[in-house]
């Protein structure tokens, strides 16, 4: 791992901590062993220890396979052997996560995409390079020689970037934004929604958490000592007379996600310290409305004064389905958004002070590596971020900062033909969803209807057709499995291992994106994630792969008539593949 001594040092005092506690078991909780599976076979445990960590560093099997999902990084093993006792001192991040450990849904379906050949629908990264102008924008700030920009800057923000984004959210949020007082710049917005917490939570406090969510949101919540309180999202199905699936034999429909008030409401609390808000959201699309907004507004004033709102907005410039309502009111009202159709929360009435805005660039500059994100608030929440920075991370990269900057101020202008980078960004995105929708309809996926449904953000939350479900072999139903959630694959996770390992498609399964309770209650099973911010040509290898799974269902068992009607859907979206292929070159 490659990080700043000062980080090196943070790190390992937070996992050490001087109120540390002693256990046994480097990767599991197992009392007097250290166990370490190794579901991944990169060589052999009856080894001298040195040349395992050898290979483990060069994160190579013994095949000399590259594995992104090193052992290190948790159990990975089928047969788990046993070492002598090996005491350990953890500190009280380490506790609040859990001492055991093992391999997540990131490092089992990384691993998937090394072992086989796969058209990778996983996670959430565009495969190709940035605009043009972002990597001049790099390359310029890195050799301006009056600029300097290789020495360590302003620790809450390089001036030029925090200058920039406070003009930027001064026209969103309708308010003059302080850029020395408001502005915070850090590693990333996850970072970001890490110092939050931490200057937010104290043991004890709630922060709610809206279900199904990213889940990287548990562990910070857990890491700041609080509690997350899981309010559930209703899926609401659309009828099949209304669903446009084109197709008479449909077995299944999408649908959109819901925001009850009331289901809100009674998860409120005197502890409630913290409200999260993803939208676009993470991983089904939804945008939250503004009447949705409003009744999370009114819960904020119910809770209580220490109640804030942590708004994750990293997908604004990819709304690609907006509320029609919502662009035709600021329309109405001579509003100029620079992200139509996406609400600033903190911009409603009375929720400024009460609100820290977070967002980053690298979704919407295909960026993620360049690791720039900010919070945006009052300067009573804000303030204590700055406070914190010093002792987390001294300064964000001051070049690619820079370089930031500079992208920002070129970005407005017209692109590839459409008025602003941004209105192509906007459009290339519409254009992949599309192509991956159709595909997805076509071999048995419930998707949403963008027409009736606003969307945003770069995934899909297909819902699993029955007769994708019955292709799935009925042996890998619910079969162990060290990396699902409650070592059981359940129907989303297993179909997706199924089609990582024998279809060559891989997309990510629901089951870590809600909470245990829910997953045991199946609200799980009908859904996978799918990422369309792919290439075109990744994007085509996948939707081959899904035809062939429901060409394979109508071979073996649908009768003639139906066979005949999906073999014209099948064919009807292959040619908008084939016809999209010839217009993309």
């Amino acid at each position: 791992i490659v990080m700043s001594p000062r980080n090196s040092l943070l790190y390992v005092l937070l996992g050490l901590g001087v109120a540390g506690v002693e256990v046994s078991g480097a990767f599991t909780s197992t009392k007097n062993t250290l166990k370490r599976s190794r579901r991944c076979s990169r060589v052999d445990t009856s080894k001298e220890a040195g040349k395992e960590i050898a290979l483990t560093s060069l994160h190579e099997n013994a095949a000399g396979d590259s594995d992104i999902a090193p052992c290190l990084d948790g159990a990975c093993a089928t047969d788990a052997t046993s070492t002598p006792d090996m005491p350990r001192v953890v500190g009280e991040s380490i506790q609040r996560l859990g001492i055991a450990t093992g391999p997540t849904v990131w490092s089992e379906f990384g691993r998937l995409s090394q072992k086989h050949k796969v058209a990778n629908l996983g996670q959430g990264f565009p495969d190709w390079l940035p605009p043009q102008f972002a990597v001049d924008s790099l390359v310029e700030a890195a050799v301006d020689v009056a600029e300097s920009p290789h020495q360590y800057t302003r620790t809450a923000g390089h001036p030029n970037l925090v200058k920039a984004l406070a003009g930027r959210y001064s026209v969103h949020l309708r308010r003059e934004i302080d850029a020395m007082a408001e502005v915070a710049v850090t590693v990333g917005a996850s970072q970001a929604l890490y110092l939050s917490l931490q200057t937010l939570v104290k043991p004890g406090d709630e922060v709610i958490l809206f279900e199904p969510f990213f889940d990287l949101y548990v562990n910070q919540v857990k890491l700041a000592g609080g509690t997350p309180v899981y309010v559930p999202l209703t899926f609401v199905p659309y009828s099949l007379e209304d669903d446009n699936n084109d197709n008479g034999e449909t077995d299944v429909v999408g649908g959109e996600w819901i925001l009850e008030p009331i289901n809100l409401q009674n998860a409120l609390s005197p502890k409630t310290r913290a409200i999260v808000l993803n939208s676009p959201h993470n991983p089904t699309g939804k945008i939250f409305t503004r009447e949705e907004m409003e009744s999370i507004a009114n819960a904020v004033v119910t809770a209580g004064p220490q109640c804030v709102v942590l708004t994750d907005e990293v997908y604004k410039y990819i709304t690609h389905a907006p509320p029609k309502e919502d662009v035709q009111d600021e329309s109405a009202r001579g509003f100029t958004s620079l992200c139509p159709g996406h609400i600033q929360f903190a911009s409603l009435p009375g929720m400024w002070d009460r609100t820290i805005t977070i967002s980053s660039a690298g979704k919407t500059f295909s960026a993620t590596g360049w690791q720039v994100g900010w919070c945006v608030g009052p300067k009573e929440l804000i303030s204590p971020i700055h406070q914190l920075l010093p002792y987390i991370q001294f300064c964000a990269s001051t070049v690619i900062q820079e370089a930031l900057a500079r992208t920002l101020a070129k970005a407005d202008a017209p692109y590839e033909g459409f008025p602003s980078y941004y209105a192509y960004l906007k459009e290339s995105y519409t254009r992949k969803r599309d192509l991956l929708s159709n595909a997805l309809k076509a071999a048995g996926f419930g998707v949403p209807d963008y027409d009736t449904t606003p969307g945003g953000g770069f995934f899909i939350f297909a819902r699993i057709g029955k007769s994708i479900a019955d292709a799935l072999p009925a042996e890998r139903k619910n079969s162990p499995n060290a990396a699902a959630p409650g070592g059981i694959a359940r129907q989303d996770w297993a179909l997706c291992q199924w089609m990582a390992e024998e279809k060559g498609v891989l997309c990510i399964p629901s089951t870590p994106f809600f909470s245990s309770e829910r997953v045991a209650e199946g609200a799980s099973d009908e859904f996978i994630r799918v990422a369309f911010c792919k290439t075109d040509g990744t994007i085509n290898e996948a939707a081959s792969a899904l035809f062939d799974i429901q060409r394979g269902r109508r071979d073996s068992s649908l009768n003639k008539e139906n066979a005949s009607s999906l073999e014209a859907d099948l064919e009807e979206a292959g040619d908008g593949i084939a016809r999209e292929r010839i217009e993309t070159r």
